[in-house]
Formats: C-alpha cells, structure tokens, sequence
C-alpha cells in the first residue's frame, strides 16, 4: 500500500472507530518501514484517540520520533475523548520541558476544553491569558471553546464578552451561548439566540432544550422539544431525548414519560447507555419502580449511573432488601459505587431499622472507597438513628459531625422524640431548633406540639406568633393526580373544580366509612385558634385527599391512584390515605417533598415514620 492509501485507510478507521483493523494497518507500516512517511505518525495517533484506546496512543506518541504541535494536540484530544480532561492538564507541560514547543490553536482550544469539564476556572483563565498573548489570538475556534467554558462555570458574562468577540460566529459558538443562558435560567435570551440562527441543527436545539430541562423550565423544554419535532430535525443523536425523559420524571409525568419512551423505541435508541439510565430513575421518579427494575434488566451494558439509580429508585420507595441485593450484585460485577449509592443505601437502611448495616455502610464508603461523606450522608445516617430509637447517637452525631446540621436535620431528630416518647431531649432539641429561626412551618408544628406535649404554654405562645408571621410567606400546598391523557391540581382549601359536589360527597362517604373503623382527626398540625369542628374541616379539604378523590371518580377502575404532592404530607391525611386504599381496595401512590408513599391494605412503605 502507498502512503497516501494507508493515509485514508486509517481515517476510515477513526470516522468508523474500527480499531482492530487500525491495528492490522498499523502492523503493516512498521513491517513495510513506512513509519517516517509524511503525516501517517500523526494519523495513527488520532486513529487510536479517536477510538478510545489511550494506551495504544501514548506508545504512539512516546515511539514518535519527531512531534510537532499537531501530535501534541492529537494527545491531548484523545484525552479529552477518553473523558480524562487530569490527564490533559498534567500532560502539557511536557511540551514545552520533552519538545520545547509552544501551544498554537488546536492545543489551546483541548486545554480550555479540559478546563471545561473540571470546572477549573482559574486554570482556564490563564489558557485564555495565554490565548490573548499569542499569535492566534483572534481564533474563533479557541474563542467558541472559551465561551462553552465560560458558560458551563456559569460565569456568563464572561462568555458574552468572549462571544461578542467572535468575528464570524459559527454554530458551535453560538450552541455554546444557548447552553450557558438555558442552564442559568436565561430562557428569553437562549431562545431569543436559537431564533436569530440562520441554520439550526439538532445540537443547537439539544443545547437550549437541555440548559432548560437542566435550569429547572421542564414544560418549556418540552414544547420546544414538540416544536423541534415538527420542524423534521433528524435526531441522530440520542442526548435530547434523554434531557427529555428527565424533564418527565422531574415533572413525575409518567404518561408522559412512557410516549417519550415509545419514541425511543421507535428511533432505534434503546440501546444507548444514557437514555436508558435516564428511563430506569424516571420510571423510579414517576413511581412506576416495577418499569425501572425492568428496563434495568434488558440493558445490554450497565454503568456506575444504572446500578445508582435502580438502587436509589428501590431505597425511596421503601424496596430496601431489593436495594441492598443489587448493591451486592453491583459489587461482583465489579463496579465502584459512588456518592450517590451510599445515599440510597443508607436511606434504604433507615427506613427498615437496619442500624448496624446503614453504620457499616457509612464506614465502608469511607474506608473501602475513600469517598467523603456529605452533609446528606450524615442526614441519612441521623435518619437511621432517629427511626429505629438510637437517640443519643442520633443527637452525638448532629454534635459532631464536619457539617452544620441544618434545619431539617434538627427537625427529624426532634420529630424521632415525640416519636420514642424521649421528653427531655425533645425539649432541649426543640429549644435549640427554635434558636436557629426556621423558615418551614412543618417545623413550627412539631414545636409547638413538643412544648405543648411538656406544658411549656409559654413556648408555645411564642410558637404560635411565628406562625401568624409564617402564615403570608407559606408556600401554599397543591397535589397533581395523573390520569394518563389528563392531570388535574388541586390547591389546599375548598375545591373550585366543576366536580366539586361529587368529591365532597364521596370524602364525607369515605369520612363516614373511616369513623366506623375508627378513625379519629389529628387536629394537632391545624394551629388556628378556632374550634375542634372547624379544624377538622381544615383537614378536610387538604390537597393531596382532593386529588385522590378525584382520581377515585375518573381514573380507570382498579388502576393505580398516582398523585404528587409540593410539601410534607402531613400526620391526619396519611392516615386518612392508609384508610382510604383499604375502604377502595385501591393502591394510592403519593410522592411528597420528602419521599414517596405506597399506601395499600390499609399500610404504608414508609412504615409510618417520614
């Protein structure tokens, strides 16, 4: 073969990322003596980068008996691909100490791309001082590069500086742009950016729909999603669907979800290790953890990101055996568990009393792993105390731990008193919780409810002030029952849907059945001063029993109530909830601020204690 032959024939490879045919064309340079021919060194260094074999290429690289600039950035690019942005950092000082070369264009932009993915600004601003310096200073390359930095370190006035700078701005420049505004909340601006774009393309799209989903503005970046669908853009790349199937489950839209999921089966997608990851913690999201479990088992290759969200997913929906079990198969198959398993693993712990697993859990993420634990980490080690009644070690750990507690750390350890009937630290917890100012009313009622408990009327005078100035910052409650082709949200107070009569009727039936079995309201989270019949009616009209009453009138018989709610369920409606899914023989789902609750013959997952 000729040099020229060979030269195309391991491009192919590259584009192809055929790498055992590289190889076989790499044998026969070295076997042929073409190895000082022209550009081919360089070419086989990129063939092995681009194929994602970094050690092939570094023996490439250190058997290279003349490198120019071109091989240094061909490695540090290779780097970058092999998502080892370290390794490029550590790596370029040895251009200048092995080959006394200076940086030009392409080294600058794989050096402030490696800045990018570590999130080292102070780094990257010296590249971009080097950059200003040298004689490529009005690349547009280097600058589009600076600019996606800039932007994904949310320094964004940064990356307008640099993107007002670019003289022709390309797409990948602009995409830069759209990302940083979309992520940071920006959504006029990003949008505004997409619009004035002569040609969009799919990246540019996947750039604004991602920043929102990411930012927060899940509806928006599903109708631009929609819109983008209607404009025929060919989505040959799978990272916008997976942005989207995250917006579902941040949205807990589980119809949704499953029409987003059928579009993926239908683009041949379902094989994609990200997308799939993003279906199992949105099933787990949207509560359907059966669904997740069974994605989870039809992929073909399974990462740290998979193990950690069937794991989470199991923990919160109190599947704790299911959750420790997988832990133990992810281990023999030979995967590092990360910040985020020991999270799900502890919480799966507390919520069935396992003390001494949950303890030498934590010990093991630091011991065996060398992983440092999170200010969540402790809360869920605290959790697991404060459940299962081990209260000093509960209250030794808020002490010591290399964190302030925060307010609902303080908060669960105070619940956990009134709970094992331990007054006198439920007093002093209380005391010091008082001191820190909360901004939760949940938390002023389990105050109020301590001091009231120990007689403390003075305390609870004070208490009861606060909440008359809690009252106008309230956020005020709401529950969204999911129907499957409709949703409907229900505000906390009297209902003003046209169904109004009917789902009065059918909670006073089901208040009625519930008295007989003996139900009794727990006025105790209703703290107006006003009468016993009147704060039961307070009660009565919470969101979440609004939701499930009209998900009981127009939700397909014997189907699954699923509702989401914005705060803390409170104590009465979870009883009321327990009580309802035994009189209808239905499952009722409710995902709340804090965790999901499966209520179902007349029990609860969290086993009472959320």
């Amino acid at each position: 073969m000729h040099c020229s032959h060979l030269l195309h024939q391991l491009q192919f490879c590259a584009r192809r990322q055929t790498p055992s045919h590289g190889k076989k064309l790499h044998a026969h340079i070295l076997k042929s003596g073409l190895y000082q021919c022209g550009p081919l060194p360089n070419t086989l260094l990129d063939m092995y980068g681009k194929c994602g074999l970094i050690k092939d290429a570094l023996q490439v690289f250190d058997e290279m008996p003349h490198r120019d600039p071109v091989s240094w950035a061909t490695l540090l690019t290779a780097h970058n691909q092999a998502k080892l942005p370290h390794r490029t950092l550590s790596v370029f000082p040895n251009m200048f100490t092995l080959d006394g070369l200076q940086p030009d264009h392409f080294v600058l932009a794989s050096l402030v791309k490696a800045c990018a993915s570590l999130g080292a600004t102070k780094l990257g601003k010296q590249v971009h001082a080097r950059f200003i310096i040298s004689p490529f200073c009005d690349d547009d390359v280097v600058k589009s590069s600076l600019v996606d930095m800039y932007a994904k370190c949310g320094l964004l006035d940064s990356a307008s500086l640099v993107f007002e700078s670019i003289y022709q701005k390309s797409s990948v420049s602009l995409t830069a742009m759209i990302s940083g505004y979309a992520r940071s909340g920006l959504k006029s601006e990003a949008v505004e950016l997409l619009r004035g774009m002569s040609e969009k393309n799919l990246f540019s799209w996947t750039a604004l729909i991602s920043g929102l989903v990411q930012s927060g503005h899940w509806v928006d970046g599903f109708h631009l999603f929609i819109e983008m669908r209607r404009k025929g853009v060919d989505i040959v790349d799978p990272f916008s669907l997976s942005s989207i199937v995250g917006a579902s489950a941040n949205l807990a839209a589980l119809e949704l979800g499953k029409q987003v999921h059928c579009l993926v089966l239908a683009l041949g997608y379902e094989s994609s290790l990200f997308v799939s990851n993003a279906l199992v913690d949105m099933y787990a999201k949207c509560s359907d953890v059966l669904a997740a479990k069974r994605i989870f088992d039809t992929m073909c290759q399974r990462d740290i990101v998979s193990w950690t969200s069937i794991i989470v997913g199991m923990a919160q929906h109190g599947r704790a055996e299911e959750a420790l079990s997988l832990y133990d198969k992810m281990i023999l198959a030979g995967l590092k568990p990360n910040e985020v398993t020991f999270v799900g693993l502890i919480y799966a712990c507390s919520h069935v009393g396992l003390v001494s697993k949950g303890r030498y859990l934590f010990k093991s993420m630091v011991e065996d792993y060398g992983l440092s634990p999170s200010l969540q980490h402790y809360t869920c080690l605290l959790d697991l105390y404060s459940r299962s009644g081990h209260l000093e070690e509960a209250e030794n750990l808020l002490k010591a731990m290399p964190f302030k507690p925060d307010e609902a750390a303080w908060a669960a350890l105070l619940s956990a008193c009134k709970r094992h009937g331990n007054t006198q630290m439920g007093i002093r917890v209380a005391n010091h919780l008082l001191r820190l100012e909360p901004e939760d009313p949940s938390t002023y009622i389990l105050l109020s409810n301590a001091y009231a408990g120990a007689a403390m009327w003075e305390n609870v005078s004070r208490v009861r002030k606060r909440i008359t100035v809690m009252e106008f910052k309230k956020e005020p409650g709401y529950s969204c029952v999911d129907l499957g082709k409709e949703s409907m949200v229900f505000c906390a107070g009297e209902s003003f849907d046209p169904m109004k009569d009917e789902i009065f009727g059918l909670l006073k039936e089901l208040d009625a059945e519930m008295k007989k079995r003996g139900y009794v309201p727990d006025i105790s989270s209703v703290l107006h001063d006003m009468e016993q019949h009147e704060k039961e009616r307070q009660l009565f009209w919470h969101s979440e029993r609004l939701a499930v009453a009209y998900g009981l009138l127009k939700a397909v018989p014997g189907t699954v109530i699923r509702v989401v709610k914005n705060l803390r369920v409170c104590g009465d409606c979870h009883t009321v909830l327990k009580h309802i899914c035994s009189i209808v023989k239905r499952e009722i789902i409710v995902r709340d601020a804090t965790r999901f609750h499966h209520f179902k013959d007349g029990r609860c997952s969290c086993c009472d204690f959320w």
